[in-house]
């Protein structure tokens, strides 16, 4: 019983406590309470949306980093492929420059052979190696110093051999000649040039 009764009272005070007139200050401590679990809990909310948008920004910047990271892969692989395709290139046209050439010169070649195969043109090469059919009597052309003109040698022109200003050996014995009988006082001196060219 004596435990009912200190219960009783506890009641009572606590309800004297919280009644009508006594009651009316303990309202906004509790309110002042609430509001401020909702401002921590807003103060929460707010800093875990800043740390989500931080998140977000670090995920961007990560992929960012990996998107770069790929593209500069991408960008040497195919600088590379790009460099090997380009040398090929230069390789292709060379070789197909040295094919042209080549082309060429089987061509030539076939043409001589075909030249060859003509009688004619044999006559002629045999001639000029000095070779001439049975019964033909061959001739040689000299040059001024004696020697044999070749198939390739040119002639001078017609109208400027008599109008040389050089005398010849020729000349020289003539004179000798038409003077044997009547001997100069003065004798020349003798043609220097002439004994360097034999």
């Amino acid at each position: 019983m004596a435990d009912e009764r200190r219960s009783t009272r506890g009641r009572s005070a606590a309800r004297g406590r919280s009644g009508p007139g006594r009651g009316a200050p303990a309202r906004p401590a509790k309110q002042q309470k609430i509001e401020r679990r909702q401002a921590q809990r807003e103060r929460i909310s707010a800093l875990a949306e800043t740390r989500a948008e931080e998140k977000r920004r670090s995920r961007l910047t990560g992929r960012a980093a990996i998107l770069v990271l790929v593209l500069a892969v991408l960008a040497v692989s195919f600088a590379s492929s790009l460099r090997a395709y380009l040398q090929q290139r230069s390789h292709i046209d060379e070789l197909r420059s040295t094919i042209v050439e080549r082309e060429a010169a089987i061509k030539d070649l076939q043409d001589e052979k075909d030249r060859w195969q003509d009688p004619a043109y044999v006559a002629q090469q045999a001639r000029e190696l000095g070779y001439v059919p049975v019964g033909d009597t061959p001739f040689i052309v000299l040059d001024k110093d004696g020697q044999p003109l070749g198939s390739t040698a040119d002639l001078a022109d017609p109208a400027s051999v008599g109008s040389t200003d050089q005398r010849t050996w020729i000349d020289d014995l003539w004179t000798s000649d038409k003077v044997a009988g009547n001997p100069p006082t003065k004798i020349p001196p003798p043609p220097s040039r002439h004994l360097k060219d034999r």
